[in-house]
């Protein structure tokens, strides 16, 4: 059950499809065909477009056991460790009011949607969501953690730092760091063809000199099962 419906008692929660900053109840379909109906394929904009999402988010070896690596892979539909189901569990401020986030992410973000991402292999959901291990820093790595226990499963979307197509940075929920919080990272220099894979990790939101946020650390999605 998520964290929301524990705490305030809602029983469905929205899934999410198109792009991340679209938070939207629209039906997603994605990744494998046995994930057509409950998935949507993230992706970071660095490697990706819109229209042809080239790497997506996997589990590494697509074991669903907590603390196991999140990294991005070549999309294939035939590949389980990339089903995701991500799905709207309401504003930040729900879960200020609960205590789950910090005043200071309230402050900031109380208007903005929150997400958790559960690894659904095959459509079937494992329990576990896409987040960290301990507070967000520079470089924690991004792992599968139980789903609706605490603030680091959850992903608040930075619609306030969107760009055109809607991509957007996802900033961790245990984030303390502001204005420049942790957000969702690919390491920078590294390539998702990479032996041994590239985890993601939390970093300080970065920004070029057009004040738009690094090409690493924003991210989209897309429906439809994967080539």
């Amino acid at each position: 059950m998520s964290i929301r419906s524990k705490v305030l008692a809602v029983a469905a929660t929205m899934t999410l499809a198109g792009s991340l900053g679209a938070v939207a109840p629209l039906a997603a379909h994605g990744a494998t065909p046995a994930c057509r109906n409950s998935c949507s394929d993230i992706f970071s904009y660095k490697f990706s477009t819109h229209s042809n999402p080239d790497y997506v988010f996997d589990v590494l070896g697509q074991q669903a056991k907590a603390g196991q690596p999140v990294v991005l892979l070549a999309a294939s539909k035939y590949d389980p460790g990339e089903d995701f189901a991500a799905s709207n569990q309401g504003p930040v401020s729900d879960f200020y009011a609960a205590g789950y986030v910090t005043l200071a992410l309230d402050k900031h973000y109380s208007s903005l949607s929150v997400l958790e991402i559960q690894y659904s292999p095959d459509g079937s959901g494992s329990g576990l969501c896409v987040g960290v291990g301990s507070t967000a820093v520079d470089g924690t790595p991004v792992v599968l953690e139980p789903c609706g226990v605490s603030a680091r499963t959850l992903w608040v979307v930075d619609s306030h730092d969107s760009i055109s197509g809607g991509y957007v940075p996802l900033i961790n929920g245990s984030d303390t760091s502001f204005p420049d919080p942790y957000v969702l990272h690919y390491p920078g220099g590294a390539n998702p063809k990479d032996l041994p894979r590239a985890q993601l990790n939390t970093y300080a939101l970065q920004r070029y000199p057009n004040n738009h946020v690094f090409n690493n650390e924003i991210w989209g999605s897309d429906y439809g099962v994967l080539p």
